[in-house]
């Protein structure tokens, strides 16, 4: 079994380190364990350094048994805790250099182990109490910078919801609009498509009753110059008549046929004339007519193009919508994460904290009862050389003791500067990573 490279402790020692967490053993207790005893007071000393406990593990555990859909939680609720609390406790023993521990430390513990074990975790406990105040301070204020940056993302989703949540009200409030406008827009595309064909129609009229009308003129025209003709031909037979009674009767009475047939013929060009001004008349206004109605096709085609626009904008708005609630989920998660590993740091300060503070106070005990150990030493020398070669090695061997504590204390620190840095890049990779996604400039201070 291996012995680790920590300082063994004795009983003693080991009932006053408990005892100075404000936990009681007893000898009786460390020379026969339990695992009931024996799980308490490793329980107690990983409490000391990450601040997990059996009440801490409660409500997570409860939380990933219902989100499973377990029938009967109680069954495995014990099981789960006490799989996780080992997991931490594995971990934590690796800390501390113990790279064997397993589950029969906890429920089925030996003398021997038990006390190399709690010497190795009360050693670490200890160590990171002693070494690493400066450490948790620089890192306390860290976090503190973390929660107030994670404030100001609060903020910022809390408006970025806000937001969203007026667009959707808007779009619930145009969404009777906007269906009024289909409907009235699918009733003027109908009515155009009509209007069109009667314009088409209409166009058709008007062009051949111009045309009808062009030829009753042209006919006109030429009526009247026949008129014409006709009268100075009969003024030039007037002047060529022959003074017979008989001969002008003849003539008059043919003549007078010939004017009545052609008054008659006058007084239906002039009937047919009228007629065609009345259509003349009736197609102006109908042209008059269409014109308005393509003015209000071409009114229509506007109204229905910004209705094509404005449900572009309303889909483009959607998808943007949608975007933004995939977003704020994926963010909500990155900050229930941050806010995860933020708690951890926090427990993990305050218990560095209070371990420095102890493990200062038993520096101090430490190095007041070296002193007394060298004045009794130095005493005894006058009275003993053989005496006082034994204290002198006793003394060398006191020192490379503290030599191999040093560096173990060194190399430990080295690890969780490594630890702290990686966490910190990995913060300062996710801070970028929301202020891109929020569109946000982050000054590095």
């Amino acid at each position: 079994m291996a012995k680790g490279i920590f300082p063994q402790m004795s009983i003693p020692d080991i009932i006053n380190a408990l005892a100075g967490w404000g936990l009681t053993v007893s000898q009786e207790q460390l020379v026969r364990p339990n695992a009931d005893f024996v799980e308490g007071v490793y329980c107690a000393c990983l409490q000391q350094v990450t601040d997990l406990s059996h009440e801490s593990l409660h409500d997570p555990v409860h939380n990933s048994l219902s989100a499973s859909q377990v029938d009967d939680t109680d069954l495995y609720k014990a099981a789960l805790t006490n799989n996780i609390m080992l997991y931490h406790l594995t971990r934590f023993a690796k800390a501390a250099r113990v790279e064997d521990f397993n589950a029969k430390d906890i429920y089925s513990p030996e003398r021997e182990r038990t006390l190399i074990l709690l010497s190795a975790f009360i050693n670490f406990v200890k160590f990171t109490e002693q070494y690493c105040n400066d450490f948790v301070k620089d890192l306390r204020d860290r976090s503190d910078a973390l929660i107030v940056e994670r404030d100001q993302v609060a903020q910022q989703l809390t408006i970025v919801q806000q937001s969203i949540e007026t667009m959707k009200a808007k779009i619930a409030e145009d969404e009777p609009r906007c269906e009024e406008l289909r409907t009235e827009n699918n009733a003027l595309r109908a009515k155009m498509f009509a209007t069109k064909e009667f314009q088409t129609t209409a166009v058709q009229d008007v062009e051949q009753l111009k045309a009808e009308k062009n030829a009753l003129i042209k006919r006109k025209e030429a009526l009247n110059g026949e008129i014409s003709s006709i009268s100075d031909a009969i003024t030039r037979t007037r002047s060529r008549i022959v003074q017979s009674p008989e001969r002008i009767k003849r003539t008059i009475s043919t003549m007078s046929t010939t004017a009545i047939e052609d008054k008659r013929t006058v007084a239906m060009h002039e009937a047919k004339a009228r007629d065609l001004q009345v259509k003349i008349n009736a197609l102006l206004g109908i042209e008059k007519d269409i014109r308005s109605c393509i003015e209000q096709l071409q009114t229509i085609e506007k109204e229905a193009r910004s209705l094509q626009v404005s449900q572009k904008e309303l889909t483009d708005l959607k998808d943007h919508l949608d975007d933004k609630t995939i977003e704020k989920n994926e963010l909500r998660l990155r900050q229930e994460r941050v806010e995860k590993q933020l708690g951890n740091a926090h427990d993990k300060l305050e218990r560095a904290r209070r371990h420095a503070e102890d493990k200062k106070l038993a520096s101090q005990k430490t190095i007041e009862r070296l002193q007394r150990e060298y004045t009794e030493m130095d005493s005894e020398r006058r009275d003993n050389d053989k005496q006082v070669e034994e204290l002198r090695g006793e003394a060398d061997e006191v020192e490379a003791k503290m030599a191999n504590h040093l560096k173990k204390g060194e190399a430990e620190l080295n690890e969780l500067l490594a630890e702290y840095w990686k966490l910190r890049h990995e913060t300062d990779v996710y801070m970028e990573t929301l202020a891109n996604k929020l569109n946000m400039r982050v000054i590095a201070e």
